[in-house]
């Protein structure tokens, strides 16, 4: 190419077009053309520049590298001029600079261009001015969004927050109604619950739209001005956001907030694009200005005056969280994820039982509570601690606390933390095969020795089984696994069976139960029964003659087989029971109790089968529902339940659990005290007294002639009196000394005896329990008729059997202490005569059992 040609094609194609054409002529006279292959890198950025390029052909692209965002490419085309300012000023290379495709490049040599500049300032002059004029525009472009950036700020919405979260046919359908709307720029209106992230959603439509670089800003209705005039800006004066909004997004959050005077301007401009700048009286009418803004509302609340004119082009309804339980899991897991990535956390998982608590819930405050919540359980987990002990973290139901009622406190669910149990709970063996397969026949076989066998406890082992092993081991078992008992228990066994014979002979209807006259008098029945059953006890010896212990036991289980064949289900244990009241009544003391969870049953299910029975359903199994009529949502008490976990087997939403609490709790939580378990508790705390006669005969120094009759019932009467006549007359007592303030009634302060009646009844069998039950195998041997002298046996020392038996009375006292304030919840002088009334009672059976 000539020398003329190549300024020619300079002053046409490139930006040195303002040069003479002398300078040309003499750039043109440098110029050397080299030829460039695909993908080869010419230039590297922070770099001496060694030549002025001229792009003749091809295609070219530069970029700079950033540690802390992405490299913006920028591609050049033919007339590109490269290092022009770099080499007149003197600095390195600003860009990276490779080739696209084939090029031809016209090269300047860095010396010889700047031996050019010094022959010929016109170069640095004209390069200055261009220098000048783009800085001028640069100047006024950056007042300009200065100002319009300073107008807007405080509205901006910088980013989305987050998509929409979810699987469900809610969620589908709304992010339908975002991708829809993204598509045009028509009015959009988004009306819901407070919490669901409205105007997220609003985001979501504008940064899906071809309109995502323009702001998008967010106005909360309630703090406009009357006027208007930030909005639409003044005559002759400040412009409003409107306009320096240009072709972005106005979000208007809780339109229904909106002062009445703007609601036709906001009709207007929805139905027109047009609107009126705030003008002041006098001022001539200002002149309509045209919004190039796209209007989207968010509000809580339909609006007639919008909805019946068609101003808006998509209605979109976000749907609260409370009919997207679905989605639950997911959001929960989107949430962690934001958090620990914000942090730099491992993620946990979250278990199974916390899911199916959140699902229960409500969610009054949407996705604002759930993410409240979740972030708090995050926090409260310790993440970083469990992830430096190499451990997985997992997000258990325990730190998903707002969820949880008062009375759910202090709970861990066993379930959860030991799933072997929960599977053998579930299982056949608890407790039907455990009851059919050995309690029936053992029990069988218990009752025939007693009836055939030696009638002491010192040669039959039934005997011995029963007092020396079954009272101290049940009495133990009370403050850990409550009225366990009553799920294995044989009476009740033979009358399910009889009941199951029965209806299979003679199919009918059997009775159903008459709660309220239950109610009322069945407690009193058992109080009745128990009370001659210890009269029987203690008059007729039946600690040490076994057909009478035999006949005791077929008494009860008489009167379990006969209800059965009368009632539905359990009535005998339900409610006339008389160890069955017994154990209910000890169950309160335990630290396990089974409950389920409100939330879940309320909102999941509608079967009830764990309460009515029913066939398979999901994970649960087919059941003929709770033996007692007891829901587990519904307990407050563990009187209620035996724990025989047929609604544990029932529930296929996982709502059954299995807690470990503080022993007793329901004692001063939930508990509703009655007048007949009151009457139980102190005959039992009178039983005491009543089995240790002869001691107190012998160590009083009294002469009580026990082998009379008539004197042995009179006297026993009298002992099973002693401990209610000492509580009343502290109860007489309490309300003499406090007649400023009302004190709690006597049914309710009574349970605060409670452990001391455990206690006693414990340290009265423990005589029993360990000077007998280690005989087990000789008396097994003089059961059958064999000589049992010779073989091992395991007898405590007496000093172990004072000191056991001293521990649990003292122990006793104390936490009837205790149980006494939490259940009163007064100053413990006001209480001082019952606790006093506990000492005394203490004190007497420590004489009686232990002896001074």
């Amino acid at each position: 190419m000539q020398n003329a040609e190549q300024v020619q094609w300079l002053r046409q194609n490139t930006s040195l077009e303002a040069l003479s054409d002398e300078v040309l002529e003499a750039i043109a006279a440098e110029i050397q053309e080299e030829t460039f292959g695909e993908n080869r890198r010419l230039v590297l950025e922070d770099t001496p520049p060694l030549a002025l390029y001229i792009l003749k052909s091809g295609r070219l692209e530069s970029y700079h590298t950033s540690t802390n965002s992405l490299a913006k490419a920028t591609s050049l085309l033919p007339g590109t001029v490269l290092h022009l300012k770099e080499l007149l000023l003197d600095q390195p290379t600003e860009q990276t600079v490779i080739t696209l495709s084939d090029c031809i490049l016209w090269t300047v040599a860095a010396e010889a261009f700047k031996a050019l500049v010094e022959q010929h300032p016109e170069i640095s002059r004209t390069f200055s001015r261009q220098l000048a004029a783009e800085l001028d525009q640069v100047a006024f472009q950056l007042a300009f969004e200065q100002e319009r950036q300073a107008a807007l700020r405080p509205y901006i919405v910088p980013k989305v927050r987050r998509g929409v979260v979810g699987s469900s046919r809610y969620a589908v359908r709304l992010r339908q109604d975002i991708k829809k709307a993204a598509a045009d720029r028509q009015p959009v209106i988004i009306f819901g619950e407070p919490g669901l992230g409205k105007d997220n959603s609003a985001a979501l439509i504008h940064f899906g739209s071809r309109d995502r670089h323009q702001p998008i800003i967010k106005i909360n209705c309630d703090t406009i001005q009357i006027s208007g005039a930030e909005l639409f800006g003044r005559q002759g004066g400040k412009p409003g956001l409107l306009e320096w909004l240009g072709r972005g997004t106005l979000m208007l959050n809780n339109v229904q907030d909106l002062p009445q005077g703007l609601e036709e301007k906001l009709i207007r401009l929805l139905k027109t694009g047009e609107y009126l700048p705030v003008s002041r009286e006098g001022e001539q009418e200002p002149v309509p200005k045209q919004a190039k803004a796209r209007i989207i509302l968010t509000t809580e609340r339909s609006l007639p005056k919008i909805d019946r004119k068609n101003l808006v082009g998509h209605s979109i309804k976000v749907p609260p969280l409370r009919v997207r339980k679905a989605d639950i899991e997911a959001q929960v897991k989107y949430y962690i994820s934001l958090f620990c990535r914000d942090k730099g956390l491992a993620q946990p998982k979250v278990a199974p039982e916390a899911l199916r608590r959140l699902q229960g819930y409500d969610f009054p405050g949407n996705l604002t509570e759930l993410e409240s919540l979740v972030e708090r359980a995050l926090i409260q987990s310790d993440l970083e601690e469990i992830s430096a002990r190499g451990r997985a973290p997992v997000l258990t139901e325990e730190v998903f606390w707002s969820t949880s009622t008062k009375n759910k406190r202090f709970r861990f669910n066993l379930l959860n933390s030991y799933p072997r149990l929960r599977q053998f709970l579930r299982s056949p063996w608890w407790p039907d095969r455990v009851n059919y397969g050995f309690t029936l026949g053992f029990f069988a076989v218990i009752v025939a020795m007693l009836f055939l066998g030696p009638q002491t406890r010192d040669s039959n082992i039934a005997l011995n089984l029963f007092w020396a092993w079954w009272w101290p081991l049940i009495l133990v078992s009370f403050p850990f696994v409550g009225r366990t008992w009553c799920a294995i228990c044989p009476f009740m066994i033979y009358g399910e069976l009889a009941q199951m014979i029965s209806l299979k002979v003679f199919p009918r209807q059997l009775q159903a139960w008459s709660r309220q006259q239950a109610e009322k008098w069945g407690g009193w029945f058992l109080f009745g029964l128990f009370v001659l059953i210890l009269l029987w006890e203690e008059l007729w010896n039946l600690e040490n003659v076994a057909y009478l212990s035999g006949c005791l036991l077929l008494l009860i289980t008489a009167g379990a087989v006969v209800f059965s064949l009368l009632f539905e289900r359990r009535f005998w244990c339900r409610y006339l029971c008389p160890i069955g009241g017994m154990n209910g009544m000890f169950a309160k003391l335990s630290m396990i109790e089974l409950r389920a969870q409100q939330g879940i049953c309320s909102a999941t299910c509608t079967t009830y089968q764990c309460y009515k029975g029913g066939p398979q359903k999901g994970e649960g199994l087919e059941t003929g529902g709770c033996p007692i009529y007891s829901h587990p949502a519904q307990l407050q008490e563990n009187r209620d339940c035996v724990l025989c976990m047929t609604c544990l087997k029932a529930c296929p939403h996982r709502s059954v659990e299995l807690n470990l609490r503080p022993p007793g709790i329901e004692l001063w939580t939930t508990h509703e005290p009655t007048r007949h378990e009151v009457a139980l508790l102190f005959l039992l705390f009178g039983a005491v007294f009543l089995h240790r006669l002869p001691e107190i005969s012998a160590r009083l120094s009294w002469s009580l002639d026990l082998e009379n009759f008539g004197i042995h019932a009179g006297v026993s009467i009298l002992a099973l009196l002693v401990p209610v006549t000492i509580a009343l007359t502290a109860q007489f007592l309490i309300r003499l000394f406090n007649r400023n303030c009302k004190p709690k009634s006597f049914v309710e302060l009574a349970y605060g005896y409670l452990p001391l009646v455990l206690g006693g009844s414990l340290a009265h069998y423990l005589r029993l329990g360990l000077n007998e039950a280690g005989r087990a195998i000789p008396v097994t041997l003089a059961t059958f008729g064999y000589s049992g002298g010779g073989m091992a046996i395991a007898v405590a020392d007496p000093a172990v059997l004072s000191f056991l038996q001293s521990v649990t009375l003292i122990v006793s006292v104390w936490l009837s202490v205790i149980l006494t304030q939490k259940i009163a919840r007064q100053p413990f002088i006001n209480l001082l005569p019952q606790h006093l009334a506990t000492v005394a009672i203490g004190s007497l059976l420590w004489k009686i059992i232990v002896g001074w």
